[in-house]
């Protein structure tokens, strides 16, 4: 079932996707009625889920599910992925792909392809304090204190403490 994202509780799960590209306002409203319609019959073992999703940045789709009183099961997580390749399919734009990072440039959601991290790096788009999107948060309350975090603090460090970076 349906809940606005703001009403939804603090340790709620969240699944973090984001596009290559940002999305246009008719994207968004087609997707935000996607999403509201299958945020309304979203379940798990035939139950439904207290669930939501927002987008931001006009290029991040957050799922949530409250799951204090029963968890997303695999079958009902694999039905969220079948509605994010039709996201994908219907608007052209590459969701599910985890081969990219997201990351903040002259205060613009910028999205690399994994292969270009060192152009991005030596190109000064990319440095250890640009603000980076953290996909991996999974809770609701990680979004405030460590979506946004600096590349050096990220799995990203590596380029940068290892000085990896190819000519």
């Amino acid at each position: 079932m349906y809940i606005p994202y703001e009403n939804m509780v603090d340790t709620s799960r969240v699944w973090v996707y984001f596009a290559n590209r940002p999305f246009t306002e008719e994207e968004k409203t087609w997707m935000i009625s996607k999403l509201v319609t299958f945020c309304n019959q979203w379940n798990t073992h035939g139950s439904l889920m207290p669930t939501s999703f927002d987008i931001q940045h006009d290029q991040f789709i957050l799922l949530s599910v409250d799951e204090s009183k029963m968890g997303a099961s695999g079958c009902s997580i694999d039905s969220s992925v079948r509605l994010l390749r039709e996201i994908e399919q219907h608007i052209n734009v590459e969701i599910l792909d985890a081969g990219k990072v997201a990351y903040l440039h002259e205060d613009k959601v910028t999205v690399t392809k994994l292969p270009d991290v060192n152009t991005a790096i030596r190109q000064g788009k990319l440095t250890p304090d640009s603000p980076v999107f953290n996909p991996s948060v999974s809770k609701k309350s990680e979004l405030e204190s460590n979506w946004l975090i600096p590349a050096k603090e990220s799995w990203l460090k590596r380029y940068f403490n290892n000085q990896q970076i190819t000519q």
